[in-house]
This record gives C-alpha cells, structure tokens and sequence, in this order.
C-alpha cells in the first residue's frame, strides 16, 4: 500500500511539474493570477492528503483494498472475461462511475455545496485540478470504494484507473494550448483543456455540460457535450458568476465555502 502511495505520488508530481512548465511555454490564457491562486489550490491539495491519511482513509489503499475483496464476489466475477478483459471493462466502467459522481455533484444541492469550490476559481489552470474541498475528497472516496466493490474491478485496473484520473484531470484543467489538429483528433477519445474550459464557463447551461473527466465519449453519449462554448475561448470569463472577488483565493474562505448561503447564478 505504502510503495503504491510512492508511485503515486511520484507520477502526479511529475505531470503536475511537466503540465506546469508546459502552461509557461505555450499558455492559452494570459492572465492566471498564479501568485495569488496557487497556494491556496496547492494548499488544499495537501490539506487533503494529509486529513486522508489522518484519519486511515488512503485513497489507493482503500479503492484497492475494496478490489481485492470486491474481486471474488463482484458482478465483474460472473461474466468470465478473463484477465485483460476484466482489467479493460473494469477501467471502463471506473470511468463512467465517476462521470456519473461529476454528474451528482451538480445535481445534488448538498453535493454542489462542496463542489461549487472547485468552480470558484476565477482561472483555470492546472492548479485547478487539485483545488476540491476536503469533505468533497471523502465522498469521492466513498463512492469508488462502493463502486469497486459492488463491479469486483481487478486491483491493477483500479490502480492504473487512480494513476489515470489525476493526470487525466490535471491535463484536462492545464492551461495549454495544443495545435488544432491535435485538438481535433485528442477530443474524439480525451477529454482536453479547450473541451473541459466550458465545463468552468459563468453561464450555467455551460457548467452543466462536459462533465467527463478522462473518456470524452461519455458526454456525447449522455448528451451533456458542448464543442465550443458561447463566448471567446481565451478571453471567456471563468467561475461562479456572483463570486468575483479575489476572496475566492484564500483557502480559510474555501474551506467555509459550502456553508455560505447565496445565489451563483
């Protein structure tokens, strides 16, 4: 468990530093504000991890441990798909479940409490990636475990699948351009930067749109795609329309966030 958390933590430090570095070179927007915005998105990030860890619930070593007993009497067991097969289905079906929890974070109103803290960030940049609230951690938590368990996904796939959705998620939220061409061909099967922006537009019909984080083919198939949002890419105002104020880059105010009472849209 602990030399998973290892690699882990090695890998998402290494795109994190890699997508960084590429956001300096080949930016899409100009202004991000990252003196101001990123120890407290970062800040969280390791508030996170470190109220995981305080009280035993470490994500691989929960989602894997979930595997290892899900794995003999999952619903996965009882179509004999073999090895690779069930390591393929299992990432697959990894992935829906957490569209499905993107889903439910809008939908719910006590769940939208927690998320509205990743969408009040007023850029979009990788640092948004890491900015959830701690509570908002745990419930993702507790739905991969109850998803791990119930399908029986084999304990490689939901290790690949964890290594995946962070970099999938920081790639998505980077603040990079990519040429057209490799736009065009990357979104059909990844969800990008230029797909996932709209998803942090002010105008509500955007937000509720392009909730994948990893396969882009699920917000098609579901109908919640949108190829190109309402107002200029670069210069398209991002967050929550009625929190505009530079508050929303300290974190003792996030923390407090979901128990704020008022309009967002």
């Amino acid at each position: 468990m602990a030399e998973d958390a290892t690699y882990r933590l090695a890998i998402f430090l290494s795109v994190f530093g890699v997508l960084a570095l590429g956001e300096f070179a080949f930016p899409f927007r100009k202004s991000v504000e990252r003196v101001a915005r990123w120890p407290s998105n970062v800040g969280l990030s390791v508030l996170n991890a470190l109220l995981v860890r305080m009280v035993g619930l470490l994500v691989p070593g929960m989602t894997i441990a979930a595997a290892a007993v899900g794995q003999e009497q999952g619903l996965m067991g009882w179509f004999g798909l073999g090895e690779l097969g069930a390591i393929l289905v299992g990432f697959v079906l990894l992935d829906l479940a957490i569209y499905a929890q993107h889903r439910l974070m809008h939908w719910v109103p006590l769940l939208w409490r927690l998320h509205r803290v990743h969408h009040a960030d007023l850029e979009f940049d990788v640092s948004t990636a890491v900015r959830f609230h701690p509570v908002e951690m745990l419930v993702s938590l507790a739905w991969k475990v109850i998803v791990v368990s119930l399908l029986g996904v084999p304990v490689i796939a939901v290790f690949i699948f964890e290594v995946m959705l962070n970099a999938s998620s920081m790639f998505s939220h980077a603040n990079v351009r990519l040429p057209n061409r490799v736009e065009t061909l990357v979104r059909y099967f990844i969800v990008t930067p230029d797909m996932h922006r709209i998803h942090h537009s002010i105008l509500a019909d955007e937000v509720n749109s392009n909730y994948g984080f990893n396969f882009s083919f699920w917000d098609r198939i579901f109908g919640t795609y949108r190829p190109q949002a309402l107002n200029d890419a670069v210069s398209m105002p991002i967050g929550l329309p009625s929190y505009r104020s530079r508050e929303t880059f300290r974190i003792g105010w996030l923390l407090l966030f979901p128990f704020h009472r008022g309009k967002e849209f």
